[in-house]
């Protein structure tokens, strides 16, 4: 049985460096193989890994949703679905990173999130660890693609803006009945005044698992798109997350 952790958050609240830290620290404790899911439509955790992605899951679906009259001959539309989304995994030292993509346009995309869902289902048993990138909606949950979360992490910066966002996707799992175990806050000062911002993180509701320091290491990787596994072992945002995982795992 797989540990799932889903993140979300505003975007540009730092979730994505969050996630590919905690897949780093992962690794680095052997915990693997872990299967990383970029379920943002804004698809740039391969980035921050260090990995490039020629297919999504979705850009698949639509490929042959859109062309369904012109399939090879002998071969149905869900055997080659299937087919798909396996060429989409993208296969690396100790993880594995599957890009969901952005949603689907218009017609009826019952049956192929159907097998997506069975897709998931099964492939998310071959790994101990799965770390998924959500959205702040979080689209591939609420329509349960991407199934049910042991942990799910909401970051916001420490700004009235970021924490109302965190309180909103609060109520949005309660109220989809996501089948989420635990929601916690992760704070993330990812300037240097933000550490001088009164916080209100208890008002979104959350337990508080951990705060990320402002960084100029995570800062320069993401400059330069280079992916976080280059982060020194003393850089005080790895050190924070961490923490945040010990505290998670324990």
């Amino acid at each position: 049985m797989s540990y799932t952790i889903a993140v979300a958050g505003k975007g540009g609240s730092g979730k994505t460096t969050l996630s590919a830290l905690i897949i780093s620290l992962l690794l680095k404790s052997d915990r693997k193989p872990i299967l990383a899911v970029d379920a943002d439509p804004n698809s740039n955790l391969n980035e921050a890994l260090g990995v490039k992605f020629d297919r999504t899951v979705v850009g698949a679906v639509e490929e042959i949703m859109g062309n369904k009259d012109d399939l090879p001959a002998g071969i149905t539309k869900e055997r080659l679905l299937e087919s798909h989304f396996q060429d989409a995994l993208v296969e690396s030292q100790g993880f594995d990173l599957l890009v969901m993509g952005h949603t689907e346009g218009g017609g009826c995309y019952c049956r192929a999130n159907d097998l997506l869902r069975s897709f998931m289902d099964g492939l998310q048993q071959n790994y101990p660890y799965v770390v998924m990138d959500n959205e702040a909606g979080m689209e591939h949950l609420s329509r349960r693609t991407t199934r049910d979360a042991d942990a799910l992490l909401i970051v916001a910066n420490p700004t009235p803006v970021s924490l109302r966002t965190a309180r909103q996707i609060v109520e949005m799992t309660q109220n989809l009945k996501l089948g989420i175990k635990k929601s916690y806050l992760v704070i993330n000062e990812e300037n240097e005044n933000h550490s001088r911002i009164p916080t209100e993180e208890n008002n979104a509701g959350l337990t508080l698992l951990g705060r990320i320091p402002y960084d100029q290491e995570v800062e320069k990787c993401s400059v330069k798109v280079q992916p976080l596994f280059n982060l020194p072992e003393d850089s005080p945002a790895r050190r924070a997350v961490s923490q945040i995982l010990e505290t998670l795992l324990i």
